[in-house]
């Protein structure tokens, strides 16, 4: 890695790439006058940035091929951006996307395939190890990523930053606190047998990384949580707020449209909410708020997406980019509704001082599915307890199924 680059960032998904650019934007802002290094997260301002619209992308390189931006406005600010991409299209597509706007703002950005194939791990590692033992500052975007903290196990830096991968977020935050294995909420105690095998045999890898993620005072090393999440930061963690201001300075405001846009969920795919509960409360949703237009996840399967459009007649949109840019860019409804996810604690502070009404449907225990976490009630529970200017919507509005 060149000296002249001394931030390195590790991005697997569409929003730890925006995450990312968000704190660059901060970083440099920050360098222009007082940090805003903070224990836990404020109250949102109702400000809109000011800096002139970036150019529009031009369309990223082949894949396979590195996409190297155009040179920083000062070495100081030097970031390479390594995108690790999953194999689905939805994200491969998103993330190239956001790989345009990323050198669009000057920054480096870099494809490395590390999936697809027993050699391409390895192969990953190989071309990495450099870069990663040489950079000063290092980004990551999943700190429960098995690869991400593999890579950690080879870094030198003495600064650390964790932007944030949604709502898993405040999982790491208390895990880490706690002292706990890094496993997302809705995988912890699953997969049987084979699971804790492979569990035990990763540990000493996750124990570091685990070890990394919480300094000690006076060690030299530092760790800084870039969020929008309503957390509170432990030890000699320090926490920077992510209140989107490049997307408001980047896009919009946008124009409102009179109806509601419905904000879809990955929850039937990971195993915590049941389909047919699911497809039942999206169409009480639409029927009772007005809905016409359904925002996908891009990890919604196609037989999904296709059953709710076929039960309620909502369009179904496919976003080419993360729904904070998406919202903020425009047309949008002036109500958004969603249920417990990470856009009810991201959209208001992209959409803030637009008019837009984020509100937040509450998940009934009864639609939760067999094979759900035990901890999967409390964890969405507190995700909408502790978000933030949005509308609370009673569980009772989308009755289960049956």
């Amino acid at each position: 890695m060149s000296p002249s680059v001394p931030a390195l960032a590790f991005v697997e998904s569409p929003v730890q790439l925006l995450n990312v650019l968000e704190w660059a934007h901060a970083r440099s802002a920050a360098a222009a006058g007082p940090g805003r290094l903070l224990g836990a997260i404020p109250r949102q301002a109702r400000d809109c940035g000011t800096s002139v619209p970036a150019p529009a992308p031009e369309g990223p390189a082949p894949e396979g091929t590195p996409a190297v931006g155009a040179a920083p406005r000062c070495a100081a600010d030097a970031l390479r951006i390594v995108v690790l991409p999953p194999t689905d299209p939805m994200s491969r597509g998103q993330l190239r996307r956001m790989a345009a706007l990323a050198r669009d703002e000057g920054h480096e950005v870099r494809w490395q395939e590390a999936r697809g194939g027993r050699l391409a791990p390895l192969k990953a590692l190989a071309a990495l190890v450099g870069d990663v033992r040489a950079a000063h500052t290092v980004v990551v975007g999943d700190p429960f990523s098995r690869y991400v903290q593999l890579l950690l196990t080879l870094v030198r830096a003495e600064r650390l930053v964790v932007v944030d991968d949604g709502t898993a977020t405040m999982e790491f935050v208390a895990r880490t606190a706690r002292g706990e294995r890094l496993v997302r909420w809705h995988r912890a105690g699953g997969g049987g047998l084979p699971g804790r095998v492979r569990e035990l045999a990763y540990a000493p890898v996750s124990t570091t990384a685990r070890r990394r993620f919480t300094p000690r005072e006076g060690r030299g090393r530092s760790v800084e949580l870039f969020s929008s999440m309503p957390v509170t930061v432990h030890g000699a963690m320090t926490m920077r707020v992510n209140d989107f201001a490049w997307t408001r300075a980047r896009f919009g405001p946008p124009r409102l449209t009179r109806g509601t846009d419905l904000v879809g969920t990955s929850l039937v795919e990971t195993g915590v909410v049941d389909p047919d509960r699911y497809l039942d409360a999206v169409r009480h949703l639409a029927v009772e708020h007005g809905a016409a237009r359904y925002f996908a996840h891009r990890r919604e399967s196609p037989e999904k997406l296709r059953a709710l459009s076929e039960a309620t007649g909502l369009e179904i949109v496919r976003p080419d980019l993360p729904l904070e840019l998406i919202a903020r860019r425009g047309p949008v409804g002036r109500t958004i509704v969603s249920f417990p996810s990470t856009v009810v604690h991201t959209l208001p502070y992209a959409l803030s001082g637009t008019g837009v009404t984020v509100a937040v449907c509450d998940v009934e225990p009864s639609w939760l599915a067999g094979s759900a976490s035990p901890r999967a009630r409390g964890f969405l529970a507190g995700v909408s307890d502790s978000a933030r200017d949005v509308r609370r919507l009673p569980a009772q509005t989308a009755p289960a199924a049956g």
